[in-house]
C-alpha cells in the first residue's frame, strides 16, 4: 500500500487522502481515534468530544486561550468517525482486513477558493504523516520516533502535488507568470526581511512593507511579490512576472528561474 498522501477532489473541494494498513482490529483502532486519552498521544490538539452525530468536539492547543469547536458528523462505531474542524472536514473510515484493519483518512479543505486552499496541502500532508506515525506507534505500544526533517517532506509533497509549477496567464498585452506558495506560519516581518535582505533584481517601483514589493526588470516586465497571512491559513506568497507582448521566448526560462527562486526562498524562510 502506498502510504503517501494523495491530493484529490471531493465534490468541488480539494482533499487529502491517506491510507494505512494496521495490525489491530477495527475496535481497537476506533478507540485510538475517538477516545481523548488515546488521541492525546498522536493527534495535534487536545480533544474533548460528545461522541454522537451532532455532538460538539473541541480542540485545544497549548498556549491558546480558548478551544476551537467543531461538530461530530458521523459516529458509526467501529467504522466511521467524521467531524468538522473550522471549515474543514476530517473523516476516518475503518474496515476489517484479515487479522487487522485498513484506515482511510480524508481531510477535505472547506475554506476559500479551491485553488488557494490547495496551497497548504503539502504542509498539511506532512503534518498528518507525522501524526499517523505516532498513531501506529500507539497501537504497537512503542514510542514514536520524532521527525528530524520538517522542510523536506513539505517540499516533496509540493512537487508531488504539482504545486511547485507556475501558471502562464494570457493578458491583452502579453502574458503573466504566476506562482503561489505556502510559507507555513512565518510572521510577515520575517519573510519580508528575508525577501529584502538581497538587492532586488530590478528597479523597485512600489513597496508596502511587509506585504507588497514590485520591481521592473531591465529586459522589460514587472515582478510582484505579495504576502498574505491569517491565523487559520498561515502565511502565503504570490509571485507574478509580466511578460510583454513579443517576448514569449523568455517564458520557459522565466518559469524555471521563478520556480528555483521560490524553492530557495521557502527553504530560507524555514531556516534551511
Amino acid at each position: 500500500m502506498n502510504s503517501r498522501a494523495r491530493l484529490e477532489t471531493v465534490g468541488e473541494r480539494p482533499a487529502l487522502r491517506m491510507e494505512r494498513r494496521l495490525a489491530d482490529r477495527p475496535e481497537r483502532v476506533w478507540q485510538a481515534i475517538t477516545e481523548p486519552s488515546k488521541l492525546a498521544n498522536w493527534f495535534p490538539a487536545a480533544v474533548t468530544v460528545d461522541l454522537r452525530p451532532g455532538g460538539t468536539i473541541e480542540f485545544s492547543f497549548e498556549g491558546e486561550e480558548a478551544p476551537t469547536a467543531g461538530k461530530v458528523l458521523e459516529a458509526d462505531e467501529p467504522r466511521v468517525f467524521a467531524f468538522s474542524w473550522n471549515d474543514d472536514v476530517l473523516r476516518w473510515e475503518i474496515t476489517p482486513d484479515g487479522d487487522g484493519s485498513r484506515l482511510l483518512f480524508t481531510h477535505t479543505f472547506g475554506r476559500g477558493e479551491p485553488a488557494i486552499a490547495k496551497i497548504a496541502a503539502p504542509r498539511t500532508a506532512a503534518g498528518w504523516d507525522s501524526c499517523l506515525v505516532a498513531l501506529v506507534a500507539l497501537l504497537d505500544g512503542v514510542a514514536p520516533e520524532p521527525s528530524a526533517d520538517w522542510i523536506g517532506p513539505i517540499e516533496a509533497y509540493t512537487e508531488e502535488f504539482g504545486l511547485a509549477e507556475g501558471e502562464v496567464l494570457e493578458t491583452g498585452d502579453g502574458k503573466v507568470i504566476r506562482f503561489r506558495r505556502d510559507l507555513v506560519w512565518k510572521p510577515l516581518d520575517e519573510v519580508w526581511a528575508r525577501l529584502t535582505a538581497e538587492p532586488a533584481e530590478g528597479t523597485v517601483i512600489h513597496e508596502e512593507p511587509p506585504r507588497l514589493l514590485e520591481f521592473s526588470l531591465p529586459q522589460g516586465g514587472i515582478v510582484r511579490w505579495e504576502f498574505s497571512h491569517s491565523e487559520l491559513d498561515g502565511t502565503m506568497v504570490e509571485v507574478t512576472q509580466t511578460v510583454p507582448a513579443g517576448q514569449d521566448d523568455i517564458v520557459p526560462g522565466a518559469l524555471r528561474s521563478r520556480r528555483e527562486k521560490l524553492k530557495e526562498f521557502f527553504a530560507a524562510t524555514q531556516g534551511s
